[in-house]
């Protein structure tokens, strides 16, 4: 299993308030990638948190001995673990009311591919045929369509598109989507914030992965935001064994 990473703070704010880490637990692999958001400096603050407690969390409960679903309630933990550290420091200090960040993680073991979702940053499956959206945004504009207010060709062009509807931090509690890929020989993943995925199509992504070599795949995708207009905070992390 191997990984590439990257963070950029683009080209339009003053502040990375974006944050990734990945790690291995001896053959496997975790990444997480977050958004932070909050005045000031709270934004940065939150993805870093998120970052910092997800793995003090997931490493405290994680034996090679798991289940499957063992696994999954881990990173959900993992998720809640976050939520209340934010949550309650955005409570004892009014500076950082408002608080929050995304979060997007994925576990990959030899076998399996365990992935856990709260708001809008996303993980996507590459395959030969194209990128495939594993997660659902959690935002006004996909809540809509899935009312039926609005079409699915109107979701990318909401003027509510970037407000969430669920966050890790905001809420005394939060409940994270959870998917589970099994796969035979090989899996590739992609985890991005929205910095990249709101400002790029897929078509777009996925031919700057098939066409860079993976030690440049990372980098490559924040060049292609940056050609964008770099209009906020790019974060990847790419997955592959």
């Amino acid at each position: 299993m191997r990984y590439r990473s990257a963070t950029n703070i683009g080209l339009k704010r003053d502040e990375n308030q974006d944050a990734v880490r990945c790690e291995y637990f001896g053959h496997n692999l975790l990444a997480v990638v977050c958004d932070g958001m909050g005045g000031e400096r709270a934004g940065r603050e939150a993805s870093m948190l998120a970052v910092e407690e997800f793995f003090q969390r997931f490493s405290a409960g994680y034996s090679e001995s798991l289940s499957d679903d063992d696994i999954r309630k881990l990173l959900a933990a993992s998720v809640s673990a976050a939520n209340s550290v934010i949550y309650t420091k955005a409570r004892f200090d009014f500076k950082n009311f408002g608080m929050g960040t995304t979060c997007v993680a994925a576990f990959v073991n030899s076998r399996t591919a365990f992935i856990v979702n709260v708001g809008d940053s996303r993980a996507y499956l590459i395959t030969n045929t194209g990128l495939h959206r594993i997660t659902t945004d959690h935002n006004v504009a996909f809540l809509l369509y899935e009312q039926g207010k609005i079409s699915e060709a109107e979701i990318e062009l909401h003027p509510q598109k970037h407000m969430l509807v669920r966050a890790v931090g905001v809420e005394k509690t939060v409940t994270p989507d959870t998917f589970m890929l099994d796969y035979e020989e090989k899996i590739s993943l992609l985890l991005c914030t929205d910095g990249l995925s709101g400002y790029c199509t897929d078509e777009e992504i996925y031919d700057v992965i098939t066409e860079s070599s993976f030690d440049d795949v990372a980098e490559e995708l924040i060049n292609l935001a940056l050609g964008k207009g770099g209009r906020d905070n790019i974060t990847v992390a790419v997955v592959s064994d």
